[in-house]
C-alpha cells in the first residue's frame, strides 16, 4: 500500500490492522453466545455481544425451557441406584444418531467429545457455578428397540434446579462481571445482515438497528429500522440458533423420511429463531450440512395463554396414556410416550393425518402429565421445595389444571360416549367411531387383569415402575382406563410442534466454521443451534434429549475458548 509523506496510509486507503471495535464480536445472546462471551471476557478479551431482539430476551430459548441436562454417571444417578457409564452412554448416542454421510465426519468427533464431557466434567464444571439439580432423574427417549437401537438405556435427564432461568443464571452472571470489568459490551436490537472480509479474514459484521422495543421475553417485537452500523473484530463467533421460528424454513428442509410436512404447526419457539444469521454466515462462505435433520415434538397443544405466535406447548407424559392416530387406531409398538419422537412423527406423517390423540384418566393426569417449560413448571422454577412437594398429592399439576379447564384441545367426560362424540367436534370430519375406540380400550384393560401381558404397552408401564423415580412422580399404577373411579375420561388432541435444528454449520473441533472445500473460513467460529450444536451436526439424526442446552454450553465454551486463544 502506497504512503503519504508520514508513513501513514493515504486518504480513504483501510489498512487491515485499522482498530477495531473488539476482540471478538458474538452474534447472539443465547445460552450459547452467553457462555462463549463469558469465556472470552475471563480470558482478558474485549467482546461485543449483538442480538436482534431487546434486552428482555436475555438468555434466547434456554431460558424457557425445562432446563434439562445429559449427565452420565452422576451422583444423582447413584443415589437412584441406576448403573451407567460411558461406553453405556456412546452406545446409546451412536444407536440414536445413526451416522452414515461423509458429513457426520466432525459431527461424530463432537459427539465423541460431548459424550466424554457428560461423563467427566460437565456436572463438577457446572456445580462450582452454582448449579444444581431436582433429585429425580427423568427418563426421556426410551426407546424400545434392541441394545444398539435409539433410546436411553438408563435415565439421564437431569432436571436444573431453577429450569431454564437456572441455567441461564450463572452464564449470565459472568458475562455481566464482564460488563462490570469494561470488557463486554451488550448491544441489543442488532440485526447482522453481513460479514465481510479484509486481509482475507472474516472481521467486519454489518447489519440495521432496529428502533428500541419494551416487548416482553419471547413476544414479537417491532422490526422497523431505525439505522445502520458496522463493527470489526478480529473473530466472530456465530450464536444465533436455528430455523424452528421460521415455519417455511422448516417446510423446505422437511426430509421425505418424515413424510409430507403438516400444513399445520405449533411453534415451540419464538418467531426471531428465523434462520437468517445462517443465510448470512453461508453467503459469507461458511458450509451448512445436514439440513433435512431436524427435532420436532408430536406431542404438542395450543398455548391457552400464549407468548409468541402459534405459541404450543409439549406434553410431557409417562409411559400410560393410550395413544391413537385421527381415526382411532393405537400407534404401533414401541410409540408409547416417551420412546421415540421422530420415529412417531414420521408414523403420524404416513397416516394422512398430522394429529394424534392421548386418551388417559384422571388418576394417569395427575401423576403422569407435566409441561416442558420454565413458565409451566413455576415450583421448579422459584426453587420451591414446599410447591414441589406438593406434586404428589391429589389433583392435576396447577398448570396442566389450567389446561384442562381453558385449553381448546382437552376434553373431560365420565362417558366414552360422550367424550368421542366431543372430539370429534374437535376435528374438520369425525373420524372417530365410539364402537372401534371401545373395543381398544377394553381390549388394553382385559392386559391389566392379570400379570401376564402380551400387550407391550402394559409391560414397559410396568418396567417404569421398577424405577423409583417412576413409580414416585412419574408413573400411575396400572389400572383399567375404564373404571369409573380412575375417571373421569380424558382426551388431549396433540399437534406436530416446531422444536431444533440438527444440522447446521460444519466446525471442526475448535469450532471454526468450515467451507465448502473443507478448510475454515478465517475468523469465523459458530457454536449451538447455529453449528448444530457442535460440526455441524452431533445428534446425526436422533436427540437423547437433554443435549441441546450442554451442547449449547459446550460448544458455546469450546468457541470461546478457542476464539480467544486465537485472538491473543
Amino acid at each position: 500500500m502506497a504512503a503519504g509523506p508520514s508513513g501513514a496510509p493515504r486518504c480513504g486507503e483501510r489498512l487491515a490492522v485499522m482498530a477495531y471495535d473488539a476482540d471478538v464480536i458474538v452474534i447472539g445472546a443465547g445460552l450459547a453466545g452467553l457462555a462463549a462471551t463469558a469465556e472470552l471476557a475471563e480470558a482478558g478479551r474485549k467482546v461485543i455481544l449483538l442480538d436482534q431482539e431487546p434486552a428482555s430476551g436475555l438468555g434466547g430459548q434456554a431460558h424457557w425451557s425445562f432446563g434439562g441436562l445429559f449427565l452420565v454417571g452422576s451422583p444423582e444417578q447413584r443415589r437412584l441406584r441406576i448403573r451407567d457409564s460411558h461406553e453405556l452412554a456412546w452406545q446409546d448416542w451412536l444407536g440414536a444418531a445413526g451416522f452414515d454421510r461423509p458429513e457426520d465426519h466432525w459431527p461424530r468427533k463432537w459427539a465423541e467429545a460431548y459424550v466424554d464431557f457428560a461423563a467427566g466434567e460437565k456436572r463438577p464444571w457446572l456445580h462450582r457455578q452454582g448449579v444444581r439439580f431436582f433429585p429425580v432423574v427423568g427418563w426421556a427417549e426410551r426407546g424400545g428397540y434392541e441394545a444398539t437401537g435409539h433410546g436411553n438405556s438408563v435415565p439421564r435427564f437431569h432436571i436444573t434446579w431453577g429450569t431454564g432461568p437456572g441455567l441461564v443464571e450463572p452464564f449470565e452472571r459472568r458475562v455481566r462481571a464482564g460488563v462490570a470489568r469494561g470488557l463486554v459490551e451488550l448491544r441489543f436490537r442488532h440485526r447482522v445482515t453481513g460479514l465481510a472480509r479484509s486481509a482475507g479474514a472474516v472481521d467486519t459484521v454489518s447489519g440495521e438497528i432496529l428502533e428500541p422495543s419494551d416487548a416482553e421475553r419471547g413476544t414479537p417485537s417491532s422490526r422497523e429500522v431505525a439505522g445502520a452500523f458496522e463493527l470489526r473484530a478480529q473473530a466472530v463467533i456465530v450464536t444465533s440458533g436455528g430455523i424452528g421460528g421460521n415455519h417455511d424454513l422448516v417446510r423446505a428442509n422437511w426430509p421425505a423420511r418424515l413424510g409430507t410436512p403438516p400444513e399445520h404447526l405449533l411453534s415451540g419457539v419464538p418467531a426471531h429463531v428465523d434462520g437468517l444469521m445462517l443465510g448470512v454466515t453461508e453467503a459469507a462462505g461458511g458450509r451448512i450440512v445436514n439440513r433435512d435433520r431436524m427435532w420436532h415434538y408430536t406431542e404438542g397443544i395450543d398455548n391457552w395463554n400464549p407468548v409468541w405466535p402459534r405459541h404450543g406447548i409439549r406434553i410431557l407424559s409417562g409411559p400410560s396414556p393410550l395413544w391413537l392416530d385421527a381415526h382411532g387406531k393405537r400407534l404401533p409398538v414401541p410409540l408409547f410416550p416417551g420412546f421415540d419422537t421422530l420415529g412417531t412423527l414420521a408414523h403420524i406423517m404416513r397416516t394422512g393425518h398430522a394429529h394424534t390423540w392421548f386418551v388417559l384418566t384422571q388418576k394417569i393426569i395427575e401423576k403422569e402429565f407435566t409441561l416442558s417449560g420454565s413458565e409451566q413448571n413455576p415450583d421448579l422454577t422459584g426453587r420451591s421445595v414446599r410447591d414441589v412437594l406438593k406434586r404428589p398429592l391429589p389433583g392435576a399439576p396447577g398448570p396442566v389444571q389450567a389446561f384442562m379447564d381453558r385449553g381448546t384441545d382437552f376434553v373431560v367426560e365420565r362417558s366414552l360416549g360422550d367424550l368421542v362424540r366431543r372430539m370429534n367436534q374437535l376435528t374438520d370430519k369425525p373420524l372417530l367411531d365410539e364402537a372401534a375406540l371401545r373395543r381398544e380400550i377394553v381390549a388394553r384393560d382385559r392386559e391389566i387383569a392379570h400379570t401376564f401381558t402380551k400387550d407391550l404397552q402394559v409391560t414397559a408401564m410396568r418396567g417404569a415402575r421398577k424405577y423409583l423415580g417412576d413409580r414416585l412422580i412419574r408413573t400411575a399404577s396400572p389400572h383399567r382406563l375404564l373404571d369409573p373411579k380412575a375417571g373421569p375420561l380424558i382426551a388431549v388432541r396433540l399437534s406436530i410442534l416446531t422444536r431444533k435444528t440438527l444440522g447446521g454449520l460444519e466446525t471442526d473441533l475448535s469450532s471454526r466454521v468450515l467451507t465448502e472445500g473443507g478448510e475454515p473460513l478465517p475468523g469465523v467460529y459458530a457454536a449451538g443451534e447455529a453449528a448444530g450444536f457442535g460440526g455441524g451436526g452431533v445428534h446425526g439424526y436422533r436427540s437423547l434429549e437433554g443435549t441441546f442446552l450442554g451442547g449449547c454450553i459446550f460448544s458455546g465454551r469450546t468457541a470461546g475458548r478457542a476464539a480467544a486463544k486465537a485472538v491473543g
